[in-house]
């Protein structure tokens, strides 16, 4: 195994959270120690998630590759799944390094695939006891899988989504506009946060105007990214102009202390902010 731990957070949060509640009723309908979810890249299988009753098996983020593992055998199988008492024993597994590292006897492992069908990676179940797995096992693992499939479209969904949803308009050489539209969620706010931040950096920009004119406040509270955007561009070096700001959020946010006390300048529209850079409209 490798000890590269090379999972990244924001990838898969539905389905990360999810199987973590479903694994513990997984350990007990099968009676094993360890359940867990990977994902297969393009040379390696990494654990998104994992769950281990009484002793650490397999920890999440662990990446092994794909040409020793259990689950190169589980999608390369007919039946998409494959199970044996005794790795220890099991004349294909026992010669593999993971087995010997792992010191782990029973196993049942089935193909984890997307909607349309396509081996995202593997749910499988392990145990330091031999354990005989039977049909009805496999079959309940199955639907497991088939359950988290979905999960992996939602994930799927939101980060294409989220790549729609910050842009990021250049104007000339060190100008950008960023346009924030809709509701900002935790997940949304992390997407935002990074392109911004490495937008600002690869584009060498001295001014970002931040146009919060379709901001949508949900439950009167202004995103705190946006607080921790500007800052941060700050820190860089780069000025941000804020624009947009509506009745509403005025209103709400007037006690704000840290919209307040961030020492940015605000206009009414894109135009002024232009015009606050050094930018003029004139018409032919």
């Amino acid at each position: 195994m490798s000890d590269e731990y090379n999972l990244a957070a924001s990838e898969f949060r539905s389905l990360r959270k999810a199987s973590r509640k479903m694994f513990e009723v997984i350990s007990k309908q099968l009676d094993v120690n360890t359940a867990y979810v990977t994902k297969r890249g393009d040379h390696a299988m990494t654990v998104l998630s994992s769950f281990n009753a009484k002793e650490e098996i397999i920890p999440e983020g662990y990446s092994v590759e794909y040409s020793g593992t259990y689950c190169r055998m589980i999608i390369s199988n007919d039946n998409e799944a494959m199970t044996t008492p005794n790795l220890i024993k099991d004349e294909i597994t026992r010669e593999l390094e993971v087995t010997s590292q792992l010191e782990v006897k029973g196993f049942l492992g089935v193909a984890l695939k997307d909607l349309n069908g396509e081996v995202f990676g593997t749910l499988c179940v392990m145990d330091k006891q031999e354990k005989e797995f039977k049909k009805k096992d496999i079959d309940y693992l199955k639907s497991m899988a088939e359950v988290l499939s979905h999960l992996i479209e939602l994930d799927e969904t939101k980060y294409n989504m989220s790549l729609l949803n910050v842009p990021i308009i250049p104007i000339t050489k060190g100008v950008s506009i960023l346009t924030i539209q809709g509701i900002i969620d935790n997940y949304r706010a992390d997407k935002i946060m990074e392109k911004v931040l490495k937008y600002g950096s690869e584009n060498e920009i001295d001014h970002f105007v931040i146009d919060l004119s379709g901001l949508v406040i949900l439950d009167g509270k202004f995103p705190c990214v946006l607080v921790d955007i500007v800052q941060s561009l700050q820190l860089m070096g780069i000025e941000a102009i804020i624009t947009g700001i509506s009745p509403e959020i005025a209103k709400h946010e007037v006690n704000n202390i840290q919209l307040l006390s961030l020492k940015t300048k605000t206009v009414a529209n894109l135009e002024s902010a232009l015009e606050y850079i050094g930018f003029h409209l004139v018409e032919k």
